[in-house]
């Protein structure tokens, strides 16, 4: 890696620079509905269904949420209220960095033109980039797209934009299933999995691997 020059470094956003803090705010909402001993099990039925809404056509960034957690409601038995659904997506744009993002980011601006490829809505993501505290050369949204991550068509979107083809950016997440592996099927062979325990590590899927963005800079000789 350290012999490699990227013409951009791109970046997953949420979860992977923005700390997600979708899982603690729905324990609070739900609290009242599920018991303690089972939130993990909705959390991540609740996430399966996010995963599931954003597969098929577009649709807007609240839609997806509330029909997931509607779904995942549904699913346990449980009574779906339509204002938790509303504050879960009111609270995204007040999201800020983990704590070894912004110097990392910081360190590589200055080298690298960094860009986002965020499964957001234009309307809401410009408080979290905002709160990372480095310059980006662009931002690019599912909005913009008009499809999420994983699917291809969010990706080509962002290549296009760029101007540029597979082998020329570095593309960095958190996330295999939401990034790294339609990465991988897409010939982007320049990756890297920050380890942030959401996702079990699969090196099949040709990545270096780091456990926090601070080690970035290591990768490309900085």
């Amino acid at each position: 890696m350290t012999d490699f020059r990227p013409k951009f470094i791109t970046f997953d956003c949420y979860g992977t620079l923005t700390a997600f803090g979708m899982s603690a705010l729905t324990r609070t909402l739900l609290a009242d509905r599920v018991p303690a001993d089972r939130m993990e099990d909705f959390l991540d039925d609740f996430e399966a269904y996010r995963i599931d809404e954003v597969v098929g056509a577009y649709q807007p960034y609240p839609e997806v949420i509330c029909n997931a957690l509607q779904r995942a409601s549904k699913l346990w038995g449980i009574e779906y209220r339509d204002e938790d659904g509303r504050a879960i997506v009111d609270a995204v744009p007040s999201w800020g960095p983990h704590p070894d993002v912004p110097e990392a980011l910081r360190t590589l601006a200055a080298h690298y033109p960094l860009v986002i490829l965020s499964n957001a809505a234009d309307s809401q993501i410009g408080g979290n980039v905002e709160k990372l505290g480095a310059p980006f050369h662009a931002v690019f949204t599912a909005e913009q797209a008009q499809a999420y991550k994983p699917r291809f068509q969010a990706f080509e979107y962002m290549l296009d934009q760029l101007g540029c083809g597979p082998g020329n950016i570095l593309h960095v997440s958190s996330s295999l299933r939401y990034d790294l592996i339609p990465a991988h099927d897409l010939r982007i062979t320049n990756k890297v999995y920050v380890n942030r325990g959401y996702e079990p590590n699969v090196p099949y899927y040709g990545y270096d691997e780091i456990s926090a963005l601070t080690e970035l800079p290591a990768l490309l000789g900085l």
